[in-house]
């Protein structure tokens, strides 16, 4: 499904919005003979980031989708994967992985299932849908034969 060009192309539209708003300080935008407007920089060097991440995970998360819808027609049997993702979140919740922040971060996506447990604002940056929804989607493709 061209998910690493997808991936990458991501990867560089969320860099360079990260790096624009660390350029903002040096922009004329709410400045004044004093400087700075420090709520601007505020915004721009704070908002800008997360919205960077949350497309990031955004994305990340509709390939996983169709990652799935892929696997299920490939295979003929979207039950079969439905089972194996619950056994792997049944496993990823008797045996947490205990690593660091920056860890989990950069290796979530290697795997099926979010290894990681976390907070529930650490969701939304997630690079994986919940699993119950991925499996409930793969469900209705058993029930109605299509993948929404």
């Amino acid at each position: 499904n061209r998910d690493i060009l997808t991936q990458s192309v991501v990867t560089t539209v969320v860099s360079a919005i990260t790096m624009l708003a660390q350029f903002a300080i040096f922009l004329p935008i709410g400045r004044s003979d004093d400087g700075p407007n420090p709520l601007v920089l505020i915004l721009t060097l704070i908002l800008a980031p997360i919205a960077a991440a949350l497309l990031q995970a955004a994305v990340s998360q509709t390939r996983e989708y169709e990652a799935d819808r892929t696997a299920a027609e490939l295979t003929g049997n979207p039950m079969s994967l439905a089972n194996a993702l619950r056994r792997l979140e049944a496993a990823a919740q008797h045996i947490p992985m205990q690593v660091s922040e920056y860890q989990a971060k950069s290796t979530s996506h290697m795997f099926p299932v979010n290894p990681f447990r976390g907070r529930s604002l650490s969701r939304m940056f997630s690079t994986h849908p919940p699993t119950e929804k991925r499996i409930a989607k793969l469900e209705s493709m058993h029930t109605t034969g299509i993948y929404s």
